[in-house]
């Protein structure tokens, strides 16, 4: 665009060149010239310069146009790719659902036990009904009612049985349709072949695990996104792995005019996302008027205010994307940074407040539920912070989950009802089919026009943070001048270096009489009952407490727990003596002290300390 901008400054000056020529050489001209020449070189001279306007103004509206095209082809094409993946990781969702079954049939020898307990679980509003089908024939269907039309033996099956046998044969799942569902919706069947091993190791045909999807409720939220920014799309599909023919699954247009394409294969057939902008594939509007005469300057003047008004877009956009956080939407701390010093050069003498913020335990829910899931988390509280602070707060993601906020032209008086409201706020995300609540910890501080500073303002704020982490979290504090009295240390340590270094044996396990799973053992744990690792204190164990403990014991020793525990008489907390089973078949007597805990994300559990009762005597001798 920089060449299109030269090029029409040279234009202009030949145009204003031949005009002035034209009128020097007709004042200085000879009485004896010929007039007919006389009106040749006036008539030519504004031919040339409106030609050359032509010419110029055409140049620069095509290679524009060119140019925006060849940019929302290149958006297109992105956005394309970006919710094809997510619509094939939605449809693999309804995948998921047949692959956990499966692996429930597979460790249960080909049983299923509470169908409908599990399969209710797995229930989620884009699924239609999960399946079960021993030897191709479907007996159980979860929910029955309205759905028990659809026990039949699906290999003999006339229009199921060809891509049944095909899936069976081939120990792959495969999806079918879509087909008229009987309320009314569409829907694709997933089926997932289940070979199981006998006695002799070697593997049989069980059947199938299936989950019937709706569509589109399975990707709405994907191609209302692409509705959202302007796009016209179609999802289309092969019907089954046995055929290359596409059929429409959704679609918001009838006609698509040079769709840009994304194709992938998912349950044995091919799938194809097609998107065309609503708009078309052309700039929003284009220099097409042409002034004759003497208006042919003004006319290209008013191309290059084109010209300059489309760089300046494409400046905003590109400035916009690298002071933006992808994830949130929120400012990146570059974009941040810029804002704020805007802002503090026109309102210098005026209050604001900064509040710092991030999520309590936010490695945890990484570690525990996945990075996507923690990702999920971010992008909940940026849109809560959105909602709760007014539209001309300046509002930042300054990195992992910390987030940073500037309320304009106010106090900390005036603010602190607003914050404890949006810190007490509930937040939760959904994982493993559950609701998994969180919380957040503020700091926030003032500006005062008379003795303050944005840097140090910025250090307040994340001050008054760092004391609601080392006070408990889950809770705002305004900066207080004695908090810069307060020697910062690390918040904490890491689970392995506590479990490495703590000088005794420790073990933690659930708290259910019906299930006392052991759920970690630090190494002086493992030393004390003879294991290397936790795998194999695991496998000695068979998981159970209960198994550490010698066995003429454990029902005694159970009852004793529970007692002490129902007694509320020790703060949750046990104490008692008994003969720990070694792995190599070596007993010892240590002592237990334990605590009953509430976990959050595990339920009850208990933390115990275990100790070598002889080596206690020993060191009190």
């Amino acid at each position: 665009m920089y060449k299109d901008f030269a090029q029409f400054v040279f234009f202009i000056k030949l145009i204003l060149f031949f005009n002035f020529c034209d009128i020097m050489l007709y004042y200085n001209n000879s009485h004896g010239q010929n007039e007919v020449n006389q009106v040749k070189k006036k008539t030519l001279v504004p031919l040339i310069t409106f030609l050359l306007g032509i010419c110029l103004i055409s140049l620069i509206v095509y290679k524009t146009d060119t140019h925006e095209k060849e940019q929302r082809h290149i958006t297109a094409q992105l956005n394309v790719a970006t919710y094809g993946e997510r619509i094939k990781n939605e449809i693999t969702n309804g995948i998921e659902i047949t692959d956990t079954l499966k692996q429930i049939l597979i460790s249960e020898d080909g049983e299923i036990r509470q169908f409908e307990t599990i399969a209710g679980n797995l229930m989620s509003d884009s699924i239609e009904s999960v399946q079960l089908a021993p030897n191709g024939v479907v007996t159980d269907i979860y929910p029955e009612k309205g759905n028990d039309t659809g026990k039949i033996d699906l290999i003999n099956d006339p229009s199921r049985g060809e891509i049944v046998r095909y899936g069976r044969d081939n120990n792959i799942t495969v999806m079918q349709g879509p087909f008229q569902l009987k309320q009314g919706d569409v829907g694709i069947t997933i089926r997932n072949p289940v070979y199981l091993e006998n006695e002799s190791g070697d593997k049989y045909f069980w059947g199938f695990t299936i989950s019937i999807i709706r569509v589109p409720e399975i990707f709405s939220n994907s191609v209302n996104a692409l509705e959202d920014f302007g796009y016209y799309y179609r999802l289309s599909k092969t019907l089954s792995p046995l055929t290359g023919e596409f059929t429409e699954i959704y679609s918001n247009c009838e006609e698509f005019i040079s769709p840009v394409t994304y194709q992938f294969e998912l349950g044995g057939c091919s799938w194809k996302l097609e998107v065309t902008p609503k708009d078309g594939w052309h700039a929003d509007s284009q220099t097409t008027t042409v002034f004759i005469g003497g208006f042919i300057i003004l006319f290209l003047l008013t191309g290059l205010t084109y010209a300059l008004m489309v760089l300046q877009a494409n400046g905003i956009i590109l400035q916009n994307l690298s002071s933006t956080d992808n994830l949130t939407g929120l400012l990146n701390r570059n974009g941040f940074q810029e804002h704020l010093t805007k802002y503090m050069k026109k309102h210098s003498n005026e209050h604001c407040v900064c509040i710092a913020l991030d999520i309590d335990d936010f490695k945890f829910i990484n570690n525990l539920f996945g990075h996507s899931t923690g990702d999920k988390a971010l992008c909940i509280l940026a849109d809560t912070i959105r909602s709760s602070f007014p539209k001309n707060s300046i509002l930042c993601r300054s990195g992992g989950d910390e987030f940073c906020i500037i309320l304009k032209n106010c106090t900390c008086k005036d603010a602190k009802a607003q914050i404890e409201a949006f810190t007490d706020m509930p937040r939760s995300f959904i994982a493993s089919n559950q609701t998994q609540s969180f919380n957040i910890s503020v700091g926030y501080a003032q500006y005062n026009p008379n003795d303050g500073s944005v840097e140090q303002l910025l250090i307040d704020a994340d001050t008054a943070l760092y004391d609601v982490k080392i006070k408990g979290k889950h809770e705002c504090l305004e900066f207080n001048p004695n908090m810069n009295k307060k020697i910062r240390t690390p918040l904490g340590f890491a689970l392995s270096d506590i479990s490495k270094n703590l000088p005794g044996a420790f073990i933690i396990y659930k708290a259910d009489k019906k299930d006392d799973s052991i759920l970690f053992a630090n190494k002086e744990m493992l030393n004390l009952t003879g294991c290397s690792n936790f795998d194999e204190l695991i496998d000695y164990t068979g998981r159970s407490f209960r198994n550490i403990i010698k066995e003429d014991e454990r029902e005694a020793v159970e009852e004793n727990i529970w007692k002490q525990i129902n007694a509320l008489e020790n703060d949750n907390n046990d104490y008692l003596s008994f003969s720990l089973k070694r792995k190599d078949g070596t007993v010892i007597p240590v002592l237990d002290h334990g605590r009953l805990i509430n976990s959050r994300h595990y339920g009850n559990i208990f933390y115990v300390f275990i100790i070598d009762h002889d080596l206690v005597r020993k060191c009190l001798n």
